[in-house]
């Protein structure tokens, strides 16, 4: 906890507590024999404090009541030293995860209110696996007592099983059940919406990153780098994590190619926030560049396997690490897979990947066979870079263009973004709907183009009238007489006359 007035921090201010898990057995093994000697027991004993704020059965938020309550509870004296020493516990559990300390301001009593977010104690798996962390403990309670922990709390694979191949026979959720979009109870939305469990939770195991993590972007960059001050506070910086990892899906990064790009000048604002734009920027440079040896590579190894009678194989490219938060479609905005998909995955998880996976996976997917041309991928650089259209939009449009068999041209597909801009397409709601119209309009505009060459032709046989020829313009007649014939010695004179002008006399 960062108090830099302590006039600002007593017994006496308000707080409140907010929590949304419950501590299972394994959490209250994991507090007691991994992170009590981390933090300390006097720190443990301020957590399990906090967690009693509110009932063991229920998550939220608890009554806003004086910190005296606190203090009390934990025994200690009122005054300065109290203060410093639940300053020092806190600020032990904020560096472990297990605490979150903000403060608001209330114009009604004009003074701070605190609110202490708790959150849950790490698994052992996932403990084991954070490496700052398990270097803490290492350094507490030695080496050997840290491998008898890991022994104690995970328990390995059976020995005979872990060559065996695994089948995942799990049934998706819609090939079960289906549900009801047909009726829209927007009582029973806005009841859900307005609870505090649809509110975006600030909970660990929603916002931490499922690609990069932290300790392995911080193990490789550069000690003495301008930006290492930045990149240090992206430990408590989840939402920038994910948006990097996005990035680097995205892109196909490496984690060197990701370091790299967190070094560069200009990266990141002067309070420490990543500029989107100009990361995007580099990264695609990034990619282009990789894709353009990758694609001389590929073309090399196929000659020489040509020149030795072998086959060619396709260099494999990185995998995608998944990154940013998952979004659902409606089944109301749900687009019909297309015949290159079918089998591959059914109609949900088509429009998941519509909706989350950025579009260079998309294009990847569609031109299977070869690499993706390189005009295309600039025209969607374009459009992402500069026109700012969203990752999902282009998405829908990209499946627009497949399904409709319309040209990949940059000029199609320019014409196409231009009117979905102009038209305010912003989200994969609104993509969906704009396609949609499209596909009516042209629909209608074929049946009526036959409808009236058909209908021309019933009437024409009907009425049995000559076909409309041009309007007939008068022609305007000579009122003069018949041209007066000239003689001899008249011609003679108009030709000397002639000659007399041209200077040939």
């Amino acid at each position: 906890m960062r108090i830099t007035n302590m006039l600002h921090f007593s017994e006496y201010h308000r707080f409140y507590v907010q929590r949304d898990f419950a501590l299972s057995s394994l959490d209250y093994k994991m507090l007691s024999a991994v992170y009590q000697p981390m933090v300390g027991a006097y720190a443990i004993s301020m957590y399990q404090t906090l967690y009693q704020q509110l009932p063991g059965e229920r998550i939220g938020c608890s009554a806003v009541d004086q910190q005296r309550k606190l203090f009390l509870s934990l025994e200690l004296e009122s005054g300065e030293r109290g203060r410093q020493l639940f300053i020092e516990m806190t600020s032990r559990l904020e560096a472990v995860g297990l605490l979150k300390t903000s403060r608001r301001f209330a114009a009604a009593s004009e003074d701070y209110v605190y609110e202490y977010t708790l959150y849950a104690p790490l698994n052992p798996a996932e403990f084991f696996r954070n490496q700052h962390l398990t270097l803490l403990l290492r350094d507490k309670i030695g080496k050997y007592a840290v491998l008898a922990l890991r022994d104690e709390l995970i328990l390995p694979e059976h020995e005979e099983l872990k060559a065996a191949n695994s089948e995942n026979l799990s049934v998706p959720f819609y090939d079960l059940f289906q549900l009801n979009t047909q009726v829209v109870d927007y009582e029973l939305e806005q009841a859900l919406f307005d609870t505090p469990a649809a509110q975006p939770s600030a909970s660990k195991a929603e916002v931490m990153p499922k690609g990069f993590q932290y300790s392995e972007i911080i193990m490789h960059f550069p000690r003495y780098s301008e930006n290492r001050e930045y990149v240090e506070r992206l430990k408590y910086e989840p939402e920038q994590m994910a948006t990097i990892n996005f990035v680097a899906k995205k892109y196909s990064l490496y984690l060197t190619d990701v370091c790299k790009l967190l070094d560069e000048e200009g990266v990141f604002d002067e309070e420490g926030r990543i500029v989107l734009e100009l990361l995007q920027h580099k990264a695609n440079q990034v990619f282009r560049s990789d894709k353009k040896r990758t694609d001389d590579r590929n073309r090399t190894m196929a000659k020489i396997a040509a020149a030795k009678g072998e086959p060619a194989s396709r260099a494999d490219g990185n995998a995608a690490k998944e990154d940013m938060p998952e979004r659902t479609v409606e089944m109301e905005y749900y687009l019909e897979v297309p015949d290159l998909f079918q089998g591959e995955c059914n109609q949900h998880q088509y429009n998941f990947i519509l909706r989350n996976e950025p579009y260079t996976y998309l294009l990847e997917k569609i031109f299977s066979k070869g690499s993706v041309p390189d005009g295309l991928l600039d025209t969607l650089s374009k459009v992402d870079l500069t026109y700012g259209l969203r990752e999902e939009v282009i998405n829908v449009l990209i499946h627009y263009i497949y399904v409709n068999k319309r040209s990949w041209s940059r000029t199609s597909i320019e014409f196409s973004v231009t009117d979905m801009l102009g038209k305010q397409v912003s989200t994969f709601e609104q993509a969906v709907q704009y396609i949609r119209e499209q596909a009516k309009y042209m629909e209608r505009k074929t049946s009526g183009s036959r409808g009236s060459s058909g209908g021309t032709g019933a009437a024409g046989s009907r009425s049995g009238r000559a076909p409309r020829q041009k309007p007939a313009i008068p022609i305007v007649q000579s009122t003069a007489g018949p041209a007066k014939q000239l003689s001899q010695a008249e011609r003679e004179a108009l030709r000397r006359k002639a000659q007399q002008l041209d200077g040939k006399l």
